[in-house]
């Protein structure tokens, strides 16, 4: 209960004005379904000559309320025979009860609708908060995760905290009302029966949790395993290509077959030992109900009873009305444990720390003037003690363009990767213009540097959309000239809708060269003064190489450059190139100056002109 309290003050507090509307609804319900049987009953007894005793109105007081109450109600009825008859007096009292019934029903619908936006609002902000924390997380974070574990816990887990936490809330409302409701009734009825009958429901209370508190487990296991079979799903829609290549479709159905499997059979005992909740609490109610049957019927037949025959039947009812929200209650101990159990797999990635902090004062920074500056940099990934960057020196001059090369594994993406802050220094500093990057806002450290990486990463939306991603308020003419200094234009122009032509998913209607010269051109509108370029053209054929290669030298002018190459040939012209072998710089120089060195780099060149 700790646990659903907790989740109920983090998400449903903003919701308090609807909470305290289903409470006055579901009290008024209560309300009116008590006093609709309270007074209906003698009303029966009197109008079917079960009572033949004449009674005489009573000035309502505290002291003696409730044979007050009973005297009242029958001289009403007594006064309406003597004056409408039996048969319309019977009428009116159904026209009574359709009026008591009719707004006592509205007030339970009432109270439903207005849990309606708190439930919605609730799964709403849970899912924001999920999405919001992944955006700013690290990359290392996703890296970590499968996107498939994400993207079940963001729909799955949040869908069965809806299904189960926030639909129970409006049975833990309206449930606790109508038992309290009730059994001020019953109390006030017969408090010698109600005595024995708050005996014997503990024994339902008990029974009930037994069961239910094995159920978080068994839900925990099953979240797991659907989260597995969203993975597989990503991987086959990710490698649908691999898949058909090497005849694999068969092996990777069979992987899904069984995960799926586990996941049914897991789902299975879930789902059995939630189904035991109505007839276990069913059986548990008639028990009750009997007992009670029994205990009463000994009270009528003794000598001096408290209690009468219609009297009696009065206390049956209002108890199985207090039984029905028993069971609820006690369905809600099977659901919540299994929303507990998503809550706890959602915890996991809202409660990851993020280790990209900026400083509570950070230093502002508008312009880019001097240069970047490695001091002494050491990197070294959370999950991995090895160290991927060794003590790392490097200087960048503003407006110059520095290569850096190796063979892959080297460190080359990883050491850039550390200037926008996609991961921190583990020790040592980077400086732009002399200022630590840490002590920088991170928005306005990565609003200076723009990127071209290897794999050009776009999104489900237009070209327009797609080269003003990031700018604000890009104006079409901006776009276009952006475009046309990226060897972007022409082809955008030949598509359908020109601008407007969608992309396809991750640019999938598009070739690789033609990818990349939107990524350009993106890079080109955002106008940064210091350029990343990532193996911007080493998966292009040789004439996607030079379209993008003369877009990416129109984009360099008057920019900070920092080049990873594989391709010698395409930085060959850079002010100096910095080699790396396993995390540390060890040679530099211009191209000629490096190859009559004889070191590494004159070994990667000779490699490449075999």
């Amino acid at each position: 209960m700790k646990e659903f309290l907790k989740v109920l003050r983090r998400f449903a507090l903003p919701y308090k004005g609807y909470m305290i509307g289903a409470v006055v609804a579901n009290m008024l319900s209560a309300v009116l379904n008590v006093f609709s049987f309270m007074s209906v009953m003698p009303m029966l007894h009197m109008l079917f000559g079960m009572d033949t005793s004449s009674y005489s109105f009573q000035p309502w007081q505290l002291d003696g309320i409730k044979d007050i109450a009973i005297n009242n109600m029958y001289y009403y009825t007594s006064e309406l025979i003597g004056h409408y008859g039996h048969q319309t007096t019977l009428l009116l009292i159904g026209i009574f009860l359709c009026v008591t019934t009719f707004f006592k029903t509205a007030s339970y619908f009432l109270a439903s609708a207005v849990m309606v936006p708190l439930r919605t609002g609730v799964v709403r902000d849970i899912r924001v908060l999920v999405y919001d924390k992944v955006l700013h997380l690290p990359l290392a974070f996703v890296s970590d995760e499968r996107r498939g574990d994400i993207i079940a816990r963001m729909s799955g887990d949040v869908a069965e905290v809806e299904t189960s936490i926030t639909s129970s809330l409006n049975m833990l409302i309206k449930d606790p009302i109508l038992i309290i409701f009730y059994f001020c009734t019953l109390v006030f009825v017969s408090w010698q029966l109600t005595l024995f009958t708050v005996l014997v429901i503990p024994g339902l209370v008990w029974i009930m949790g037994t069961i239910g508190r094995k159920l978080k487990a068994k839900s925990l296991f099953a979240q797991s395993k659907w989260s597995e079979t969203m993975s597989q799903l990503d991987e086959m829609l990710g490698g649908l290509r691999i898949i058909k290549a090497f005849i694999a479709e068969d092996k990777m159905l069979n992987r899904f077959r069984n995960v799926n499997d586990e996941y049914r059979d897991a789902s299975n005992r879930v789902a059995i030992r939630q189904a035991l909740a109505h007839p276990v609490s069913e059986f548990l109610g008639t028990c009750i109900i009997v007992l009670v049957l029994w205990f009463g019927g000994t009270l009528i037949f003794s000598e001096n009873s408290p209690i009468d025959a219609p009297t009696f039947i009065f206390y049956m009812v209002i108890l199985y009305s207090v039984i029905n929200p028993l069971k609820d209650l006690s369905k809600t101990s099977y659901q919540i444990p299994k929303g507990l159990a998503s809550m706890e797999r959602i915890d996991k990635i809202i409660n990851t720390e993020n280790p990209i902090k900026e400083t509570e004062h950070p230093t502002e920074i508008a312009s880019f003037d001097k240069g970047i500056e490695f001091r002494g940099v050491h990197f070294s990934y959370a999950n991995n003690p090895l160290e991927v960057i060794h003590g790392v020196d490097l200087t960048v001059p503003k407006g110059k363009t520095i290569a850096l090369v190796g063979q892959s594994g080297s460190g080359k993406s990883t050491l850039v990767d550390l200037i926008p802050r996609y991961h921190d220094v583990s020790s040592g500093e980077i400086l732009i213009d002399g200022t630590d990057i840490k002590t920088l806002r991170i928005h306005d450290l990565r609003s200076l540097i723009g990127n071209v990486n290897q794999e050009a990463i776009l999104f489900n939306d237009s070209f327009f959309n797609n080269i003003a991603f990031g700018v604000e308020n890009a104006t079409m003419e901006q776009v276009i000239e952006a475009a046309k200094i990226a060897n972007a234009h022409e082809f955008i122009m030949q598509s359908e809708q020109g601008y407007d032509t969608f992309v396809g998913d991750r640019g999938c209607r598009l070739s690789g060269g033609q990818r990349q010269r939107i990524s350009i051109a993106r890079a080109i509108l955002k106008n940064p003064p210091i350029l990343i370029l990532d193996e911007a053209t080493s998966a292009l054929d040789t004439e996607s190489e030079r379209l993008v290669q003369e877009a990416l030298e129109r984009l360099m002018r008057s920019r900070t450059t920092i080049a990873i190459a594989h391709r010698l040939s395409t930085i060959k012209n850079s002010d100096e190139i910095f080699v790396m072998h396993e995390g540390r710089i060890v040679e530099h120089g211009t191209h000629e100056q490096l190859i009559e060195l004889g070191g590494y780099y004159k070994h990667l060149n000779d490699m490449q002109q075999l």
